[in-house]
């Protein structure tokens, strides 16, 4: 199998700690030369000044691709394209599109800004009409939780590749046959454009199971035992790192060559993964200079 491409998703810190354990992250990760980063966008405008400063930090002090994500939440449309040729102009060129999650003061509605996007549809036409940008959208093989079926989750990622997408990113999953599954009901729809596979590490499990189930992600009966089993013998780390190895190495038998890891800002199982995968971490001239 030939060596796989590999990006890693980070989220902008909320203290002075995160700050300290996000860069030591992005310091452990970037030697494995990913193909790009990506950095989480948040509601309100605390978060999404971290979010803004943050990229701008890496843009200038790092050799790295950097991808910001952007919603449809709490901005016009004006202000996100004002945002948006802000970083350009200072060497932005990718951007993760998405919806946004619903508000918890809307009782988990979702609700666009009344001058913004309605969509990410909307939102990847406007970047696509802007220009100069790779747009990636987002893709769930398991259906998104508010979909009414998979014919009409397909028919919306379709949409989001005719509005200006080139790739999508998926949602993350616990067995490599929902991702292939998944690649297939695409294919057959009409669906050509790369779709990359999320993967999650597991960090820890009780939070991991908690969060998949209230994404829609089926969390399978085997995994469960596994990490009980693991938890008590004190092999939590290490069934992880074996889960997720074994995961990409199906994926990549299967003719998949790009991995799209989501690490929680926390470098160690992201690491050890690539590392079992075969990947090579190559120290940066500036770290050693």
């Amino acid at each position: 199998m030939s060596t796989p491409e590999i990006s890693f998703e980070f989220f902008p810190p909320a203290s002075l700690k995160d700050s300290f354990r996000l860069w030591n992250t992005i310091n452990a990760l970037e030697g494995f030369q990913p193909k790009f980063i990506s950095i989480t966008y948040g509601t309100g405008n605390k978060p999404r000044a971290l979010t803004q400063d943050l990229v701008e930090t890496l843009l200038e002090h790092k050799d790295l691709t950097v991808a910001a994500h952007l919603t449809c939440v709490d901005m016009s449309a004006e202000s996100t394209l004002n945002l948006v040729r802000s970083l350009a102009a200072k060497g932005l060129k990718d951007i993760v599109a998405l919806r946004g999650d619903p508000a918890p003061d809307h009782g988990g509605a979702f609700r666009p800004h009344p001058l913004g996007y309605q969509t990410s549809c909307e939102m990847i036409a406007a970047l696509k009409n802007l220009g100069g940008f790779k747009i990636r959208a987002a893709a769930y093989p398991q259906g998104h939780s508010e979909s009414r079926s998979q014919a009409a989750d397909l028919d919306w990622l379709k949409r989001k590749f005719e509005a200006g997408a080139d790739e999508a990113i998926t949602q993350f999953f616990f067995e490599a046959d929902d991702f292939l599954r998944f690649r297939d009901a695409c294919v057959k729809s009409g669906i050509d454009a790369p779709i990359i596979p999320g993967i999650l590490p597991i960090e820890n499990w009780t939070k991991t199971r908690n969060f998949a189930k209230k994404c829609g992600v089926s969390v399978p009966l085997w995994l469960e035992e596994a990490f009980e089993r693991a938890t008590r013998d004190g092999r939590h780390d290490l069934l992880s790192t074996a889960i997720g190895t074994e995961l990409c190495d199906t994926l990549r038998s299967e003719g998949v060559d790009t991995l799209h890891f989501y690490t929680l800002n926390r470098p160690e199982l992201t690491r050890d993964i690539c590392l079992a995968l075969g990947l090579t971490a190559k120290p940066s001239l500036k770290a050693v200079a």
